[in-house]
């Protein structure tokens, strides 16, 4: 089975969140019996049992530990699957001496003192003392008179976080909160490192999952439920092979993980070096040439969701820099289209339907940071746009259902359809509205930058969003650049409840502009290579879900 397992790794590790699936695999494998051959030879697990049992009666003849109430007897119909010969299935309580959690109330903290562990100080690996709490050593000793962690005894998070066991690896004494169980062990014989990887095995999980209480927010493992948890218990000789081998194979796995890691950053890389040398380009030859070697490697390079967004990025950005189409000298200059901008912005104000805008400063030569194409003219994005910001509606100024003479009330990009808003609102207030054609901008929360088109004739918008109105600009080339400066944008954005950009910051952005005619066919190319890129991508999803079945086929034929 191992041979399985190592013959078919690069198929298991590559797949979709192949190497934690490999890890969880190794361990569903360990306690099915099926990670290392079984020995004839070995003491069968029973007698093991009952070693425990009179190390358990001795420690309560010596009024150590309290007698356990009669443990029920494991059904068939309880068991999941079939043991190999001389394995047990057991109950956690026939394994452990006593299970307890820490205290239930909050202690008084000390800056320095006796560590106090909570979830977040265990990763199933170790118990951390880097960023706990302390208390005092009379406070420990009296959570320590009814939960007293050893080396050895094994912790559960039982709250929040459900299961990670770790395995008490300090003789340093410390205390436990309530979130995390103490199952302790015993001590003649050493059963933690085998029971840590029951406890950590898929199959454990699956009973967490069965047990667990409390509702969406906090889960948790009651107390009296997790000695009733089923271990699939293998001769005492074989754990000791079993946990070399898991050892030895997460190893495995850890190397795995870290080539993977420097393979996709040193690919990540080199990938965004390449499209750094289109935008970086000086002149023509040198942009040809940059494209030529993008072009021999292409296959090779962009393989990953992520290449392919640093692909579309890097084209918006060609686009807004004049590299994506040849011009035309029969175009009309970007200067034209300036003027006839300003005179309809007159016409507009002349007519009461926008307000007159404040000048904008002028554009200084430090601002520029590109050298742009024959007719083309560097702007300030308020030039080319009227800009609506959204105002605050009060919880009694909306509501849900829609009534006559309504207008749906968008409040922010979570209702952001892929194509089009989807707002679950309504309102008849009408302080900041938005029309068709329109861009909707997010300017306040983790979304700023992000864009999508008004599609409805009316549509009222929050304060998290601004509506860009272009004028006598192509509205699909407006959204490119609005595209294009994403990262500026959230540089921008300040606070940090909820960060956002102002109005001046979306105004006094600086933005290259073309003739219209060629933000026409700027469009036009986008759109043909924007669908290829998403054409890629469903191809690497198809091939995704393929490996990932195959991987999957494989796991089966590994259990079964």
């Amino acid at each position: 089975m191992t041979a399985l397992l190592t013959d078919n790794l690069p198929l298991l590790a590559g797949a979709p969140n192949g190497i934690p699936k490999l890890r969880e695999l190794i361990l569903e494998l360990a306690v099915r019996g099926k990670l290392v051959p079984q020995d004839p030879s070995d003491e069968p697990a029973s007698k093991l049992l009952k070693r425990i049992a009179e190390e358990k009666a001795g420690l309560v003849a010596d009024g150590k530990i309290k007698k356990q109430k009669p443990l029920a007897v494991i059904g068939e119909e309880e068991k999941p699957f079939e043991l190999p010969e001389g394995w047990e299935w057991v109950s956690t309580a026939e394994l452990t001496l006593l299970i307890t959690d820490g205290t239930h109330h909050t202690p008084n903290y000390v800056a320095s003192g006796v560590p106090f562990i909570s979830v977040k100080d265990i990763d199933g690996a170790t118990v951390s003392f880097d960023n706990c709490k302390y208390i005092s050593p009379e406070e420990h000793s009296k959570i320590n008179s009814r939960c007293n962690p050893e080396k050895g005894d094994i912790l559960l998070c039982r709250i929040g976080t459900l299961g990670r066991p770790t395995v008490v690896d300090t003789d340093i004494p410390f205390s436990l909160f309530v979130s995390v169980g103490l199952l302790k062990l015993p001590k003649k014989t050493n059963v933690s490192k085998y029971f840590h990887c029951a406890l950590s095995s898929p199959l454990m999980y699956r009973q967490y999952d069965q047990i667990k209480a409390g509702g969406s927010h906090t889960n948790k493992l009651n107390l009296g439920d997790i000695p009733r948890l089923l271990v699939p218990l293998p001769p005492h000789a074989e754990q000791h092979r079993i946990v070399a081998k898991v050892d030895e194979l997460m190893a495995l796995c850890d190397r795995l993980e870290a080539r993977q890691a420097d393979t996709e950053c040193a690919h990540a890389r080199l990938v965004q070096a390449l499209l750094d040398s289109l935008t970086q380009a000086s002149d023509a030859d040198d942009f040809a040439a940059s494209w030529q070697r993008l072009a021999e490697h292409f296959h090779s390079l962009i393989t990953s969701e992520s290449s392919i967004d640093a692909l579309k990025q890097t084209l918006l950005q060609l686009a807004v820099m004049g590299k994506l189409v040849p011009q035309e000298p029969g175009d009309e200059p970007a200067s034209e289209l300036f003027k006839r901008i300003a005179e309809e912005k007159a016409r507009l104000v002349a007519e009461g339907k926008i307000r007159k805008q404040k000048p904008l400063a002028e554009i200084g030569e430090e601002e520029k940071p590109f050298e742009l194409p024959e007719g083309w003219e560097w702007a300030r994005f308020g030039q080319l746009i009227e800009l609506v910001s959204g105002q605050h509606l009060g919880p009694e100024e909306y509501f849900e259902q829609p009534q006559d003479g309504a207008i749906p009330y968008l409040t922010g990009p979570a209702d952001f359809g892929e194509f089009s808003p989807l707002p679950t609102r309504h309102t008849f207030e009408r302080r900041a509205v938005s029309v068709e054609g329109d861009i909707l901008l997010t300017v306040k929360g983790s979304g700023v930058g992000k864009t999508n088109f008004v599609t409805q004739p009316a549509l009222a918008i929050s304060r998290q969003l601004m509506a860009a109105r272009p004028i006598l600009v192509d509205v699909q080339f407006a959204r490119s650049m609005l595209f294009s400066m994403a990262e500026h944008f959230q540089s921008k954005s300040i606070g940090i409840a909820i960060p956002g950009i102002s109005r001046e910051d979306v105004l006094n952005s600086v933005i290259g502009t073309p003739p219209i005619a060629e933000q026409h066919r700027i469009v036009v190319k986008l759109d043909q290579l924007m669908t290829l890129c998403d054409q890629l991508k469903a191809c690497l999803t198809d091939a995704r879900q393929l490996h990932e079945r195959l991987a999957g086929t494989l796991v089966e034929q590994a259990v079964a």
